[in-house]
């Protein structure tokens, strides 16, 4: 038997068990490496583990992280929702569409999905709910609302994408733009239509310029965050790494001298542990998916892939349907950096020949993982939505799935129209 295949089989029977996934992988890594020491010696795995975290663009990981937290603690995420609610307040479907710009703004300020939820869903469905909105409809918006968490930039997928495969991280923050636009307004035409027709909620009376106003000069600072992150990395200004760093700052001195909601010493060592909690976890995922897609490899698994498909077929958009087919099943059962650092190499290395971008298909990963966070079984997102809504995932599923199809929709448009990624780059360039 292959290494490949035993460390397959026992990456699937660790699955059946309830495992963490980072169990999964290193279980099957590690029993592999040890059960074949003469094909693969046993200082792979630290060296692999060193290598894979040994990166510097790799530190935007922890400080975006970071700076979510800090954002979030520090009230930045609650003006944006009161600001939201003085401009649209009035249209039908206004806090469903808070919910989701909401979720735009503080994706471009924390880069994570699962934050973007807690932070922006966790102020909006008691809101809605008291308006009149389902509450299980609520909840799934803001799971999949926050699925532009990793595709508004900055981006830790991205980060970790362009780590991983070799290719510029600020030209893929740049390439994200468009088509993390294009999957809020999906969602807030859904909303809008559903609304309509189930009289979900309820229009407020239209804010005087002069409400609007204050709404945001009190917003202000929080507006300022993208634009002084997104503006120095386009600007040329600061390395994405950077732009983490000056976020964190950014936000710390926000959310202390001006909002005023970090108080104490205490509420900033609760944000630092929370920021090493999912810092942990990343780095750890991003050590052991490494060193399964190492081993990988090593047998031959992406050159025997590549056959395969080409054996099927050498059109590329055929190919590039396949690939999201690939992901979007495999993003049901699979967490969303293991993913990445796994399976990237091997679906680049497939697609590369036939002429697609390695940008263009980062994007368009991106894209897939992000729709994964939002897809049972196992979708982060989904959880979270469930837990700030206290629904069950069941109840929200009848809502899931078509705002899910929305966003396959903007996959399709992103795999088939390059220009929505790549035209950015030539107006930076």
């Amino acid at each position: 038997m292959s290494p490949a295949l035993v460390m397959f089989l026992i990456f699937v029977v660790c699955i059946f068990l309830g495992m963490p996934i980072a169990v999964c992988l290193g279980m099957g890594s590690i029993v592999t490496i040890l059960a074949f020491p003469d094909l693969i010696p046993g200082n792979f795995i630290i060296n692999t583990f060193f290598s894979a975290t040994d990166s510097f663009p790799l530190l935007a990981v922890p400080f975006f992280v970071l700076a979510g937290e800090i954002m979030l603690k520090g009230g930045i995420s609650s003006r944006l929702v009161k600001m939201g609610v003085k401009l649209v307040g009035h249209l039908r479907a206004s806090l469903a569409t808070v919910n989701v710009l909401a979720s735009m703004l503080f994706a471009a300020l924390s880069g994570s999905g699962a934050a973007t939820v807690a932070a922006i869903g966790g102020l909006m469905v008691p809101e809605m709910d008291d308006e009149g909105y389902d509450p299980a409809f609520s909840s799934a918006l803001s799971a999949c609302a926050g699925a532009m968490g990793p595709i508004i930039p900055p981006s830790i997928t991205f980060v970790i994408y362009g780590v991983t495969n070799n290719v510029s991280v600020s030209s893929l923050l740049i390439a994200a733009v468009i088509p993390g636009v294009l999957m809020g307004l999906s969602l807030i035409i859904y909303s809008y239509l559903l609304c309509r027709k189930r009289g979900f909620g309820k229009r407020h009376p239209k804010a005087s310029l002069r409400e609007r106003a204050r709404a945001v000069k009190d917003a202000f600072w929080a507006l300022l965050a993208p634009l002084i992150i997104l503006g120095g990395i386009y600007g040329g200004i600061f390395t994405p790494t950077e732009a983490a760093v000056v976020a964190s700052v950014y936000g710390l001195i926000v959310g202390v001298f001006v909002y005023k909601g970090i108080r104490s010493i205490r509420d900033f060592l609760e944000i630092c542990a929370k920021t090493l909690d999912t810092t942990a976890m990343c780095l750890i995922l991003m050590g052991v998916a490494t060193l399964f897609g190492r081993i990988l490899t090593l047998e031959q698994i992406p050159v025997s892939l590549a056959k395969i498909v080409s054996s099927l077929t050498t059109n590329k958009y055929l190919v590039l349907l396949l690939v999201n087919i690939f992901m979007l099943f495999v993003g049901m059962f699979m967490e969303s950096i293991a993913a990445n650092v796994i399976l990237s190499p091997i679906l680049l290395s497939i697609l590369k020949p036939l002429g697609v971008d390695p940008i263009h298909f980062g994007i368009i990963l991106g894209v897939n993982l992000a729709i994964g966070l939002c897809t049972p079984p196992v979708g982060l997102n989904m959880f979270v939505g469930a837990k700030v809504g206290n629904v069950s995932v069941g109840r929200m599923t009848r809502y899931l799935v078509p705002m899910i199809l929305c966003l396959v929709v903007v996959l399709l448009l992103t795999t088939y129209i390059p220009a929505l990624s790549m035209l950015p780059l030539k107006f930076a360039g």
